[in-house]
């Protein structure tokens, strides 16, 4: 099954932006809407997603599948996703690869998995029932995490491949949390994106995070640091162009120095491209690609 086209760079919708959107039509190629806010049928949301929706692609991208929990699927919730896609129609409709809560009760959190071939198959086969039920393949991002588990068995990158391999899924691919992790557990986050097969990878994800010393956190409150950006130059070099988006849900500027930092991380994936077609690339605004640099992290 062929994957759906790329669709350039995006943002995050947020309500803080709604209005200047409409009035300003920006430059931006496409949104990604957070699911969980226009599920309920009606309502002044609802109302300007489907303005926005009049204008621009959109993509879902959701938080409450909790596709790694051991609880039953949530099928009024997964019907009501449906619903939602059949009146937006977006270009995919994504989630995350963890688990969010247990008998009924939403932690609010992305939970890790134990990465083992057990965890593996359950998940699988989870997506795969899902996708049954949505009538379309799904994305699975990969979240930042700070605990891994004693009983693992696999590495991250081997258990997000191995789900998509055997759900015939997508990947979001979130270079900030490959990042923040690889920090966290002392892996190089070169050897993640070597692991990821390039036909799976669908969108990418570039945001900030808070730079506590030792360990990071994946805020999403930050301005894209340059460790990310590195990485993401080496995403691009290894998976070619890539729908990528740039994520930012608190301290969120004005509309116009966010799409100033998309226009960064278009020029950047221009100048990685053609690098690799052999063309002579333009100046560069950032560090050439490298492995985890936690001092040029995002401040705290």
């Amino acid at each position: 099954m062929l994957k759906p086209p790329a669709l350039g760079f995006g943002l995050g919708l947020r309500v803080d932006h709604y209005e200047a959107i409409l009035a300003d039509r920006p430059a931006v190629d496409w949104f990604e809407v957070l699911t969980e806010n226009y599920l309920v049928p009606g309502g002044k949301p609802l109302h300007y997603l489907m303005r926005m929706r009049e204008r621009y692609p959109l993509a879902m991208h959701g938080v409450s599948m909790s596709i790694g929990s051991s609880a039953p699927l949530d099928r009024g919730y997964l019907e009501q996703v449906k619903q939602l896609a059949r009146r937006v129609e977006p270009a995919w409709i994504s989630d995350h690869l963890c688990w969010t809560g247990v008998a009924g009760r939403n932690t609010h959190d992305l939970l890790p998995l134990p990465y083992t071939e057990e965890a593996l198959e359950h998940v699988a086969e989870r997506v795969r029932a899902v996708q049954d039920i949505l009538g379309r393949r799904i994305l699975l991002e990969n979240v930042s995490s700070y605990v891994a588990f004693r009983d693992s068995s696999l590495t991250e990158w081997e258990f997000l491949r191995g789900v998509a391999e055997r759900a015939d899924c997508l990947i979001l691919l979130d270079v900030n949390n490959i990042y923040v992790s690889a920090v966290n557990h002392e892996f190089d986050p070169r050897d993640y994106l070597d692991a990821i097969p390039a036909g799976r990878v669908q969108q990418i994800h570039l945001a900030g995070h808070e730079n506590h010393g030792d360990y990071l956190i994946d805020t999403h409150d930050h301005p894209v640091p340059d460790p990310v950006w590195e990485l993401y130059a080496a995403a691009v070099a290894r998976f070619g162009a890539v729908s990528t988006m740039i994520e930012r849900d608190a301290h969120i500027p004005p509309l116009a120095e966010l799409c100033a930092e998309l226009d960064e991380a278009r020029a950047l994936a221009a100048r990685t491209l053609a690098s690799a077609a052999g063309a002579v690339p333009g100046p560069r605004s950032t560090a050439a690609a490298s492995g985890p640099r936690r001092s040029a992290a995002a401040p705290s």
